[in-house]
């Protein structure tokens, strides 16, 4: 009796434990507990702590109702042009019903993973390769609308279908490379036929843009070199002309004898012999009149007359000389007057008085007014 009661205690302990665990049972958060009572199901256990008849009831499936990912492997897929590429897909799948999901379907993955695979397969057969690499987001929408259907009622909503590659066989491979290279190198070879067709036209507009400015500018250019020549020559011209009209004025103001003329051309004529190139000096024919003009000049009192003119007025009779020409007339007239004052008073002193000479010497009055005959030539003087 000592040694049963112990083992008695034991056991009660280790059944109160034993019923303790079959009767509280713990479910996780975002999972769902699926308690069958003899096999059959009796509740579905929520996150947290729950209570269940021990030894009655059971937690058969635990559910996760997160959203998960599976990525199913490449599957061969032939398309319309009959070509087979292996395609490979992942799904975003959520489980809604965990009781849908336990009791209408054995493995909810593997059949979402076949239906995956036929419908892919029906729907990539309806295209070509090219449709195929170019239409995922129609392949991905028409998948996901396909599934979503036909899990709907295992408690399953597919929320997203993605198809991670589409690869074709390597020879597609090669000619698509192949393709793609030439077009490529078409498209170089266009834009640089485009590039070198704009360069061209923009260097022809650039050149004729250049070469109408620049024919402008010659254009103007001479025009205002054609204009600057022609002010030249006026003002040349003018000014040539003024100092002809000043040189002759001055002249005839003067009133030149044919001596002055006769000397100033003998001055000229050692001028004519200077120069280092100038080896044979032609006498003109004209000197020897100028020679005897200026030898009879000499006769005379210097060259300068007897009865001078006194200047000459201008020779343009309808231009009025100003106040300052009249001025100088005025003072040249008074000039000779004095002159002619003088050199008769000096002759009037020459002469001997009627005590010395008794016969008197006839000396012609000297005319000190002054007159607008021009002096005599050298022929009118001998002859006098």
């Amino acid at each position: 009796m000592e040694f049963v009661l112990p083992i008695f205690f034991v056991l009660l302990v280790l059944f109160v434990v034993v019923a303790l665990a079959k009767t509280v049972k713990i479910v996780p958060q975002a999972r769902a507990g699926i308690v069958e009572r003899f096999g059959k199901y009796r509740a579905t256990l929520s996150p947290g702590l729950n209570v269940v008849t021990p030894f009655v009831d059971r937690v058969r499936y635990v559910i996760d109702m997160r959203e998960q990912v599976v990525s199913f492997p490449p599957q061969p897929v032939i398309t319309e042009d009959n070509l087979v590429v292996s395609i490979d897909t992942v799904i975003y799948f959520q489980v809604t019903n965990a009781v849908a999901a336990t009791y209408e379907i054995a493995n909810y993955i593997q059949a979402i993973e076949q239906l995956t695979m036929t419908t892919l397969r029906n729907i990539t057969g309806g295209m070509d390769l090219e449709q195929a690499l170019t239409s995922r987001d129609s392949i991905n929408q028409a998948l996901r609308g396909v599934l979503d259907e036909a899990t709907g009622k295992w408690g399953i909503r597919v929320n997203r279908v993605e198809l991670k590659g589409i690869d074709p066989p390597p020879s597609i491979k090669d000619s698509m490379e192949k393709q793609m290279r030439a077009d490529r190198d078409k498209r170089a070879m266009i834009l640089t036929a485009e590039g070198s067709r704009q360069s061209a036209i923009l260097t022809a507009e650039g050149q004729k843009q250049s070469a109408i400015l620049t024919a402008e500018g010659e254009r103007e250019a001479a025009i205002l070199r054609a204009q600057a020549d022609r002010q030249s020559s006026i003002l040349q011209a003018q000014g040539e002309g003024q100092a002809i009209q000043t040189v002759f004025q001055a002249i005839h103001d003067g009133a030149p004898d044919q001596s002055l003329l006769a000397y100033q051309y003998l001055q000229m004529l050692p001028k004519i012999a200077e120069g280092d190139a100038n080896k044979i000096w032609v006498v003109p024919s004209e000197i020897g009149d100028a020679l005897k003009g200026l030898g009879s000049t000499m006769s005379r009192v210097s060259g300068i007359p007897v009865e001078t003119a006194g200047p000459r007025t201008r020779v343009d009779p309808a231009a009025e000389p100003d106040s300052a020409e009249q001025r100088a007339t005025s003072s040249l007239q008074d000039a000779h007057d004095e002159v002619a004052a003088a050199i008769a008073s000096a002759e009037q002193a020459a002469r001997p008085s009627p005590r010395q000479s008794s016969a008197p010497i006839d000396t012609p009055p000297i005319d000190t007014a002054p007159t607008d005959t021009p002096p005599t030539d050298e022929g009118s003087t001998s002859s006098a």
